[in-house]
């Protein structure tokens, strides 16, 4: 018997098995309903067959929406975003406009002078820069910066934030960066030149990650594409410049992002010196009315630390304070609230008794005499018993100038100051208040910081001042007695120097308070009027300070 038929048949059946498989079931399954339809009663039956069309409605339905969205993904709709061009001179914004950040201008200059003649950079044989990218703190003016650059190069402007690239559908922000960059290359090609600027760029250059179960997907693969762009744009004849900000350190960014070739230079946007900071406050005055006798060096000085962004607003600030008190110009009153305004909060009046209303001030005249007398780069600006908040007074004070280091003094001092409060409620009143907890939490910081982490105790202790986290679980028992009694000794020599200094100036101390209790705050001009009343001015506060031993 020739089985030749029967092997031909396995043979199609294993090649066409899913087709099979599914005639089969529609088979059955159309069986199945015509059996059921057969022995449902006739109105029930009509009524399955008059809504069945509308049920092979809504599926086909469904099925065309699901295509939709799936072409849709494919053919990069969802990628789409709203970037349009906007030239040079529309932008408007000159490196004249840009102030407090003359370092930054100085490279970034480089930059425009590059984009304007690479001509004869490429007759030497140099190439352009490809990638700027711009780290600071905010609001000290990247954004600004890279505007300027447009500007004074002449040349289109395109600005995104790195966020935008971000998607839930795997693909997207990759396709979203091509794009991006097809379009850029297009301009570039028409105008000669193009400027690409992501902002927040750690939104999607963080170092990349690789987990289970594909974590991180999205973002590997949108940073991935960026980096593909960005070298590819190397290759192409099209001059496109990428400038990247972004606030995050340096360390947080993926390697292959900063690595020569992609972003070839950094420029560091760092807040303005007391130079800047002057200039900031004339520029930003001179956009209202305000009144001439003003002190504006004061004004630099009492604001290190401020970006251009904060010093824009103290101004808006003070202008709406002066329309508010009913002025035509905008006071050094009005100035001063607004400082404190933004780095205090706004004044609550609360009601208080005589005998609370007696600890909080002595409690801030604490604070103040210390600070005044003990600390060696501060200056007191404001003290004042209005609740501010959550605090029910605040003694505000800033450093003379920029300092990017503290050493033993100084955060001796800033222990002092803080405990400055407890002792002269205990000294004063002979009992303390709850209103030394935040106080004591800062000092007490301090104070182990310093021994723990800093080497500052009074004796070497090796390298185990050096250990964070877990590892300072590993010391023995003893070790740990011993930097706790280093502790211990820098928060008790701190609190004596402190009970001494305002026992011998108890005077002054309560004068102050009482002051405080008449007139609720004291401004610059008062309390150095009242020093130097009972003799102790600035210059002699300094020079008993250098003749006096370092902290102990």
């Amino acid at each position: 018997m020739d089985f030749r038929w029967w092997r031909q048949f396995k043979t199609w059946c294993r090649d066409h098995w899913l087709g099979l498989t599914i005639f089969w079931v529609v088979a059955i399954c159309t069986g199945l309903t015509v059996y059921g339809m057969s022995k449902l009663e006739s109105f029930y039956r009509n009524m399955q067959l008059a809504t069945m069309p509308l049920w092979i409605l809504v599926w086909l339905a469904i099925g065309v929406v699901n295509a939709l969205v799936y072409v849709a993904i494919m053919f990069g709709y969802f990628s789409k975003q709203k970037t349009k061009k906007v030239r040079g001179d529309q932008v408007n914004i000159h490196f004249t406009d840009v102030i407090g950040i003359d370092e930054a201008k100085e490279e970034a200059w480089e930059v425009v002078q590059l984009l304007k003649d690479h001509a004869r950079l490429r007759k030497v044989g140099g190439k352009i820069l490809r990638g700027i990218l711009m780290q600071g703190p905010p609001g000290c003016g990247k954004t600004y910066l890279a505007k300027a650059i447009a500007t004074e190069a002449g040349i289109p402007f395109l600005s995104l934030a790195a966020s935008d690239f971000v998607e839930i559908f795997v693909g997207v922000g990759a396709s979203r960066v091509r794009r991006l960059f097809k379009d850029a290359r297009r301009i570039a090609y028409g105008q000669g030149a193009c400027i690409l600027f992501i902002d927040e760029l750690d939104a999607v250059g963080r170092m990349r990650g690789f987990a289970w179960g594909g974590g991180g997907q999205e973002t590997n693969s949108t940073l991935n594409a960026l980096l593909v762009e960005m070298d590819g744009i190397q290759e192409s004849q099209e001059n496109v410049v990428v400038i990247g900000a972004t606030n995050a350190p340096e360390q947080v960014l993926d390697p292959a992002l900063l690595r020569p070739g992609r972003f070839d230079r950094k420029i560091y946007v760092d807040v303005p010196n007391l130079d800047g900071r002057e200039k900031l406050f004339r520029y930003y005055l001179g956009k209202v009315q305000y009144e001439s006798s003003i002190d504006i060096p004061r004004l630099a000085r009492r604001g290190v630390g401020k970006s251009p962004a904060e010093i824009e607003n103290i101004i808006k600030e003070a202008a709406l304070i002066a329309t508010r008190n009913k002025r035509e110009k905008v006071a050094y009153d009005d100035l001063s609230e607004a400082f404190e305004r933004v780095d205090l909060g706004v004044k609550h009046k609360k009601s208080m008794n005589e005998a609370e209303r007696r600890l909080t001030a002595y409690h801030e005249a604490g604070h103040l005499v210390v600070t005044y007398m003990l600390h060696p780069t501060d200056d007191v600006f404001k003290a004042s018993i209005i609740a501010r908040r959550g605090a029910l007074g605040v003694v505000y004070h800033v450093p003379r100038e920029e300092l990017h280091t503290a050493d033993r003094n100084k955060l001796m001092a800033d222990i002092k100051v803080s405990l400055a409060g407890y002792v002269a409620e205990k000294l004063v009143v002979g009992v303390t208040s709850t209103g030394v907890a935040a106080d004591f939490q800062n000092a007490m910081s301090l104070a182990h910081s310093m021994v723990w982490r800093l080497g500052m105790g009074s004796k070497y202790l090796g390298d185990w001042t050096m250990l964070d986290g877990d590892k300072q679980s590993q010391l023995s028992e003893t070790v740990r007695s011993e930097l706790n009694a280093e502790t211990n000794q820098i928060f008790q020599v701190c609190a004596k120097d402190v009970e001494d200094l305002l026992t011998r100036e108890r005077p002054i101390l309560d004068r102050f308070a009482q002051e405080l209790i008449k007139r609720d705050e004291l401004e610059y001009d008062d309390i150095e009027a009242i020093f130097t009343e009972y003799g102790k001015s600035r210059a002699q506060v300094e020079a008993i300070g250098k003749s006096a031993p370092p902290g102990r």
